[in-house]
């Protein structure tokens, strides 16, 4: 079905398969958007500082002989009185990163009810950019979106969203990454689900999940990153997914990975493997990480692909970068006083920049401006 503008509910109505399940509910201070409706309640009205859902807590492991050392003496953190008194001055930061944390949860459910085939993905993304900042209360760098939505389509496995005159639809086959996150004074979450309405992919799907719980509960203080990676890959590639009669192994995406996150600072500085890869840098505390797992029908290798739309200032950046044009002077300002350090979307400087595409160029030439083009895996696989 092409896309003509039509109003979603005059579009087939495939149910979402949330890993071959049909699941969505409802916060009941929120407004029922099983209905169709955006929920309109932000988080500061329905929870109390403080008081902002903690989501699940793993405790360290019992069994890591899988990662070559013994980590339960970590287990005494909890009961330690020294270190529950430590994990006090982070309480905070836990708070605020939970109060983003349902701002994603409740998009997620939303999307999930009125995401089908025939959309835009364009309409796809606003619906659910309106919603993120609707509920996070944005406001300039204090609140807001922490990056753009992700939107991959099948080969595609990352940093696709779609720029001005994208008119690409969503169809029933297709098998897309929604990548969103929040941030409240440039403390982050970055998380993502894969949307597919054929249950030819579930596989793909299961595996990328128990691949990326599997990364989170091997993850924790002292913990090797090679390990992290090498736990996530036995489990990714014990999966298989079958399509148009040919059977796949779901290989992990070698050259995509999960990553340490800081305030305004998405990428902080270390890597989180999907495999075993040798990196014996350690997870230290008081670090906080994105775990990120990519399946592939294809080699597990992305390269980058064309009509870049995400950007994201360096964060190590000069105060006043000598820049001899004039209008890449003011969109560095813009820039700057808009997003900071955080990523942004070309579709975003339309109304602070209209004409913005050269200048940006200057930006990205200069390298005061990073450009993160889509990372795309061979075409005619599928990627979760």
């Amino acid at each position: 079905m092409q896309g003509d503008g039509s109003k979603k509910d005059e579009l087939p109505k495939f149910p979402l398969r949330v890993l071959g399940e049909w699941k969505v509910d409802s916060h009941p201070k929120q407004t029922d958007y099983r209905k169709g409706i955006m929920p309109e309640v932000p988080m500061t009205k329905q929870f109390k500082q403080g008081e902002f859902p903690v989501g699940e807590i793993m405790e360290y492991t019992q069994d890591c002989k899988n990662a070559g050392f013994d980590l339960d003496f970590n287990r005494q953190r909890i009961g330690n009185a020294e270190k529950k008194k430590m994990e006090k001055l982070f309480e905070t930061d836990y708070d605020t990163l939970r109060r983003a944390a349902e701002v994603h949860r409740q998009t997620r459910r939303y999307a999930q009810n009125f995401i089908r085939p025939g959309m835009k993905i364009m309409d796809i993304c606003n619906e659910i950019e309106a919603t993120n900042r609707r509920l996070i209360e944005a406001n300039g760098l204090e609140a807001g979106i922490a990056f753009p939505t992700g939107s991959s389509l099948n080969h595609c496995a990352a940093h696709y969203t779609p720029n001005i005159g994208d008119e690409t639809v969503l169809g029933y086959d297709d098998v897309m990454k929604i990548d969103y996150g929040s941030h409240i004074n440039g403390l982050m979450t970055d998380c993502a689900f894969t949307v597919a309405f054929n249950p030819t992919y579930d596989n793909l799907l299961l595996a990328t999940k128990d691949a990326t719980n599997t990364g989170i509960k091997a993850a924790g203080i002292d913990v090797r990153l090679t390990d992290v990676g090498e736990a996530i890959q036995e489990v990714m590639e014990s999966y298989e997914v079958e399509i148009r009669q040919k059977t796949y192994q779901v290989k992990c995406i070698r050259n995509l990975c999960g990553h340490s996150m800081r305030k305004f600072q998405i990428h902080a500085g270390k890597s989180v493997p999907i495999v075993k890869n040798g990196d014996n840098t350690r997870m230290e505390e008081g670090e906080q990480y994105a775990i990120e797992t990519f399946g592939s029908t294809g080699k597990g290798w992305v390269n980058e692909d064309v009509d870049c739309s995400h950007y994201m200032l360096d964060f190590d950046h000069p105060s006043n970068p000598n820049l001899r044009n004039a209008n890449a002077k003011k969109l560095f300002w813009t820039i700057k006083n808009n997003f900071n350090t955080l990523a942004f979307a070309r579709k975003w400087l339309e109304d602070l920049y209209p004409r913005h595409i050269g200048p940006l160029k200057q930006l990205v030439d200069a390298k005061v401006v990073g450009s993160y083009p889509p990372l795309s895996d061979i075409k005619g696989c599928y990627t979760a």
